[in-house]
Protein backbone atom coordinates (compact mmCIF):
# COMPACT_ATOMS: atom_id res chain seq x y z
CA UNK A 1 0.00 0.00 0.00
CA UNK A 2 2.80 2.28 1.09
CA UNK A 3 4.49 2.17 -2.56
CA UNK A 4 1.25 1.84 -4.22
CA UNK A 5 0.73 5.66 -2.54
CA UNK A 6 4.37 6.77 -3.32
CA UNK A 7 3.57 6.00 -7.14
CA UNK A 8 0.53 7.99 -6.87
CA UNK A 9 2.23 10.67 -4.98
CA UNK A 10 5.18 10.74 -7.45
CA UNK A 11 3.39 10.89 -10.76
CA UNK A 12 3.88 14.00 -12.57
CA UNK A 13 -0.14 15.04 -12.33
CA UNK A 14 0.21 15.33 -9.28
CA UNK A 15 3.29 17.36 -8.36
CA UNK A 16 2.10 19.43 -11.15
CA UNK A 17 -1.20 19.76 -9.29
CA UNK A 18 0.82 20.81 -6.01
CA UNK A 19 2.74 23.02 -7.53
CA UNK A 20 -0.15 24.62 -9.06
CA UNK A 21 -1.99 25.11 -5.66
CA UNK A 22 1.34 27.20 -3.78
CA UNK A 23 1.10 29.25 -7.00
CA UNK A 24 -2.32 30.08 -6.82
CA UNK A 25 -1.82 30.66 -3.38
CA UNK A 26 0.76 33.18 -3.55
CA UNK A 27 -0.34 34.53 -6.94
CA UNK A 28 -3.96 35.48 -4.55
CA UNK A 29 -2.39 37.34 -2.12
CA UNK A 30 -0.60 39.81 -5.17
CA UNK A 31 -3.67 40.03 -6.85
CA UNK A 32 -5.50 41.04 -3.80
CA UNK A 33 -2.99 43.78 -2.88
CA UNK A 34 -3.48 44.75 -5.99
CA UNK A 35 -7.19 45.02 -6.04
CA UNK A 36 -7.09 46.57 -2.42
CA UNK A 37 -3.88 48.24 -2.51
CA UNK A 38 -3.67 50.18 -6.15
CA UNK A 39 -7.18 49.53 -7.74
CA UNK A 40 -9.63 50.13 -5.31
CA UNK A 41 -8.34 53.64 -3.46
CA UNK A 42 -8.59 55.42 -6.76
CA UNK A 43 -12.62 54.51 -7.26
CA UNK A 44 -13.54 55.04 -3.96
CA UNK A 45 -11.95 58.83 -4.25
CA UNK A 46 -13.65 59.16 -7.60
CA UNK A 47 -17.08 57.87 -5.76
CA UNK A 48 -16.58 60.30 -3.38
CA UNK A 49 -15.44 58.05 -0.43
CA UNK A 50 -18.42 56.06 -0.44
CA UNK A 51 -17.82 53.12 1.62
CA UNK A 52 -20.06 50.54 0.73
CA UNK A 53 -19.04 48.07 3.55
CA UNK A 54 -21.36 50.34 5.79
CA UNK A 55 -24.47 49.25 3.47
CA UNK A 56 -26.76 46.99 5.68
CA UNK A 57 -29.98 46.32 6.71
CA UNK A 58 -31.58 45.39 10.26
CA UNK A 59 -33.24 42.75 10.58
CA UNK A 60 -33.62 42.63 14.74
CA UNK A 61 -32.87 44.85 16.68
CA UNK A 62 -31.46 48.35 16.97
CA UNK A 63 -30.11 50.30 13.97
CA UNK A 64 -26.90 51.69 14.03
CA UNK A 65 -24.56 53.82 11.76
CA UNK A 66 -22.00 51.44 11.08
CA UNK A 67 -22.08 47.67 10.56
CA UNK A 68 -19.59 47.48 13.32
CA UNK A 69 -21.88 49.25 15.24
CA UNK A 70 -24.51 47.06 14.73
CA UNK A 71 -22.84 43.72 15.15
CA UNK A 72 -21.74 45.04 18.31
CA UNK A 73 -24.95 45.53 19.76
CA UNK A 74 -26.17 42.13 18.52
CA UNK A 75 -28.28 42.89 15.79
CA UNK A 76 -29.01 40.48 12.89
CA UNK A 77 -27.96 42.33 9.48
CA UNK A 78 -28.13 41.81 5.68
CA UNK A 79 -24.78 43.03 4.54
CA UNK A 80 -25.38 43.50 0.72
CA UNK A 81 -22.75 46.18 1.16
CA UNK A 82 -20.14 43.92 2.09
CA UNK A 83 -21.82 41.61 -0.87
CA UNK A 84 -21.55 44.85 -3.67
CA UNK A 85 -17.96 45.16 -2.44
CA UNK A 86 -17.93 41.60 -2.95
CA UNK A 87 -18.58 41.53 -6.54
CA UNK A 88 -17.23 44.38 -7.22
CA UNK A 89 -13.33 42.61 -6.12
CA UNK A 90 -14.15 39.83 -8.09
CA UNK A 91 -14.42 42.12 -11.34
CA UNK A 92 -11.31 43.91 -11.14
CA UNK A 93 -9.77 40.43 -10.03
CA UNK A 94 -11.17 38.86 -12.91
CA UNK A 95 -10.56 41.50 -15.65
CA UNK A 96 -6.80 42.11 -13.93
CA UNK A 97 -6.31 38.37 -14.28
CA UNK A 98 -7.80 38.56 -18.17
CA UNK A 99 -5.01 41.44 -18.81
CA UNK A 100 -1.93 39.35 -17.32
CA UNK A 101 -3.34 36.46 -19.32
CA UNK A 102 -3.38 38.42 -22.39
CA UNK A 103 -0.01 39.77 -21.77
CA UNK A 104 1.56 36.57 -20.86
CA UNK A 105 -0.13 35.01 -24.57
CA UNK A 106 1.20 38.14 -26.40
CA UNK A 107 4.99 37.23 -24.93
CA UNK A 108 4.97 33.41 -26.02
CA UNK A 109 6.42 32.99 -29.97
CA UNK A 110 4.25 32.42 -32.40
CA UNK A 111 4.12 28.65 -33.24
CA UNK A 112 6.79 28.25 -36.53
CA UNK A 113 4.89 28.15 -39.75
CA UNK A 114 5.48 24.70 -40.92
CA UNK A 115 6.69 23.81 -44.28
CA UNK A 116 4.79 21.87 -47.01
CA UNK A 117 5.15 18.31 -45.89
CA UNK A 118 6.23 16.50 -49.02
CA UNK A 119 3.35 13.57 -49.44
CA UNK A 120 3.93 10.25 -49.21
CA UNK A 121 5.09 8.45 -52.49
CA UNK A 122 1.62 6.46 -52.80
CA UNK A 123 -0.15 9.62 -52.72
CA UNK A 124 1.99 10.99 -55.35
CA UNK A 125 1.56 8.31 -57.46
CA UNK A 126 -2.28 7.95 -57.12
CA UNK A 127 -2.28 11.62 -57.88
CA UNK A 128 -0.66 11.17 -60.94
CA UNK A 129 -2.84 8.16 -61.82
CA UNK A 130 -6.12 10.83 -61.41
CA UNK A 131 -4.29 13.32 -63.60
CA UNK A 132 -3.37 11.53 -66.42
CA UNK A 133 -6.89 10.35 -66.37
CA UNK A 134 -8.51 13.25 -66.16
CA UNK A 135 -5.98 14.80 -69.38
CA UNK A 136 -7.63 11.23 -71.16
CA UNK A 137 -11.53 11.93 -70.66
Amino acid sequence: MFSEFKTFAMRGSVIDLAVGVVIGASFTGIVNSLVNDIVMPPIGWLMGGLDLSNFFAVLKGSHADTLVKAKAAGAVTINYGLFINAVINFLIIAFVLFLVVRSLNRLKAPPPESAAIEPPEDIKLLREIRDSLKARS
